[in-house]
């Protein structure tokens, strides 16, 4: 993550609230919290606050399709339902992202079309915990 970002006090020792620790969305969350200095827990009665994810969906969507009804352009997704509470306030009430990016397809480069498909879904998981913490900082 880009800048140095800045979190409520509340959140020095945070339990990230999860059905899915292995979705791309939390690993980078997680990270990002840890960069800007906060001690992600193992246990919510460890923690001071609680960062749920309520839900974290990726995906792909085809956009257009040839004449001969062979997709053209998918369209590349993510979203997320998180929020944040302390033992005493809701800090962050429970708020969607949703972010896409587009890119052609050619069925000639079927390789190098699914790793461009990985890097766009990296890049726009990385904006989602952008704007993430951009809100943290503003609480």
């Amino acid at each position: 993550m880009r800048g140095a970002s800045t979190v409520p006090p509340e959140m020095s020792r945070t339990y990230i609230q999860t059905s899915d620790r292995h979705s791309l969305f939390y690993r980078r969350l997680r990270m990002g919290l840890q960069n800007a200095g906060v001690e992600v827990v193992d246990s919510p009665a460890d923690a001071t606050a609680i960062f749920s994810i309520y839900s974290d969906l990726t995906g792909q969507r085809v956009l257009s399709v040839s004449a001969r009804n062979v997709p053209r352009e998918f369209e590349v997704f993510y979203t997320v339902n998180y929020g944040l509470d302390t033992t005493t306030a809701s800090l962050l009430p429970p708020r969607t992202q949703t972010l896409t990016s587009d890119y052609r397809w050619d069925e000639t480069l079927v390789l190098g079309k699914e790793k461009e498909e990985q890097v766009l879904r990296e890049a726009i998981t990385d904006d989602l915990v952008r704007i993430v913490m951009i809100q943290l900082s503003g609480i």
